[in-house]
């Protein structure tokens, strides 16, 4: 129901497709499609060499990226642009906890330590989620928390993740 308002959203900020898919790497290395509300403009992957990244190692972030629409800038404040992911969760593709889902370019560049983290399926939240969110710009931090959620992992620690993304979604902290 959430999803009408959004799309009637993204449409008047910024005419285009509505949702935005990605080919992503899950668990085993296994290529699957995600999909995201569209936050950016239309052809922001064309535009992605403009644009500073400001995050160390195989990851590309970008306080102030020119590309985030008006309305994108609320939909990941709000992780709103997430919701499509449950799609992915539904598929098998990800769970709603775990590893942050890299890119095949990332995955092109990684070291062998990095592989690890490939070895659980990716998920809609995790540690990367609770602990930082965009505000973790290291790499090699992101791959210390995915294996570091891999050793904890349970039931009651995948709620405690669950519960504490809720919190930190709510609060808005560390979302741009």
């Amino acid at each position: 129901l959430i999803a009408i308002p959004i799309a009637i959203a993204i449409q008047l900020d910024n005419p285009g497709p509505i949702l935005y898919s990605q080919v992503r790497c899950g668990v085993k290395g296994k290529l699957f499609r995600i999909w995201k509300f569209r936050s950016m403009v239309a052809d922001a992957d064309q535009l992605k060499h403009l644009v500073k990244n400001e995050a160390t190692g195989n990851i590309f972030k970008s306080k102030d990226d020119p590309r985030i629409t008006r309305v994108g800038k609320f939909l990941r404040r709000t992780s709103w642009d997430e919701l499509p992911q449950f799609w992915n969760v539904l598929c098998g593709d990800m769970s709603l906890v775990g590893t942050r889902p890299p890119t095949v370019d990332e995955v092109k560049r990684y070291e062998a330590h990095h592989w690890q983290r490939l070895n659980v399926k990716p998920g809609i939240t995790g540690e990367w989620q609770v602990n930082g969110r965009s505000n973790v710009i290291d790499f090699e931090e992101i791959v210390a928390m995915d294996l570091d959620y891999q050793q904890r992992w349970s039931i009651p620690y995948d709620l405690k993740l669950i519960l504490r993304t809720i919190w930190v979604v709510f609060n808005k902290h560390g979302a741009y």
